[in-house]
């Protein structure tokens, strides 16, 4: 096995561009699942490319339409960036993914290559329209994050490619909120989970909706007939024109966590939980 620790992106890519390696960043899924595979009698396993060094990966930055978050940006410095409310349901997030020695080792960017149906920052990127920047050593391109995702753990990330950049685009006015549903309050992976944006008038009627159900198919979900019916609607009363046809095109599954019925039913109730939140914040402001 070779390891790699270089501390330049062209470095990095060049690995990436001419050995078969996996790449690690914060490790703490990587490790879990390298364990696991050699409990079950699987002790082979990739070279190792770990980008930790390399610098040009890290920082926030803020600009005039958009928030850019480096690839190895960790969860515990999204919840300290100070960033606006459109941002409020990704800081929920990365206050619940594991403990704290997970949120301050694990990248944001390592939540979306793994591509688990649970991973709870995927519904929020889905639901602020993200965008993610890809990088090899032939150039730079960016994608749309509703399509890096492309099945159960399967994403549209090339061999030769590293991910160096989310790209979160503004929306004025707007704020979100993040659900998730677990076994328990902490420590736990999700049965279902929802993340919601909404911007809305001087007359508090919606203009701009976006909501994204995760842990209910095999990747996470945009309720597009949903956001449709709710816009123009008084966010006060977004809750109430919730209905089960509007999660039609979800597919959860029975597992050791729950039933598929259970997940099903467990994701209407967050997302009219997620709009009375919404509501209740416009609420509080406005007073």
């Amino acid at each position: 096995m070779h390891y790699f620790r270089p501390t330049s992106l062209a470095d990095a890519l060049a690995i990436r561009a001419d050995h078969d390696v996996t790449v690690l960043a914060g490790g703490t899924d990587v490790y879990p699942v390298r364990t696991a595979r050699r409990a079950w009698g699987d002790p082979a396993h990739k070279d190792v490319l770990d980008i930790s060094a390399v610098t040009e990966l890290r920082g926030i930055s803020e600009e005039a339409d958009h928030v850019r978050l480096g690839a190895l940006t960790t969860w515990s410095a999204l919840a300290s960036a100070g960033l606006p409310p459109l941002f409020d349901g990704y800081v929920q997030a990365a206050r619940a993914v594991g403990g704290v020695q997970v949120q301050n080792l694990g990248t944001l960017a390592g939540n979306i290559v793994t591509a688990s149906p649970a991973g709870d920052g995927i519904p929020n990127l889905l639901a602020l329209d993200a965008m993610v920047e890809l990088a090899s050593r032939a150039g730079t391109r960016t994608l749309p994050f509703a399509g890096f995702a492309t099945g159960y753990r399967q994403t549209a990330l090339r061999p030769d490619e590293i991910v160096t950049a989310l790209i979160l685009p503004k929306l004025t006015g707007a704020r979100s909120t993040f659900l998730k549903l677990g076994a328990r309050a902490y420590l736990v992976i999700s049965i279902a989970m929802v993340a919601a944006v909404v911007a809305t008038d001087a007359e508090d009627r919606i203009t701009a909706v976006r909501i994204a159900v995760g842990a209910c198919s095999a990747v996470a979900q945009r309720l597009t007939a949903l956001e449709a019916a709710l816009l123009g609607q008084p966010l006060g009363q977004a809750a109430g024109l919730v209905m089960a046809g509007h999660l039609a095109g979800l597919a959860p599954i029975d597992d050791v966590r729950a039933t598929a019925a259970y997940r099903l039913a467990a994701a209407e109730s967050l997302v009219r939980d997620a709009l009375t939140d919404l509501a209740a914040t416009a609420a509080r402001r406005a007073a």
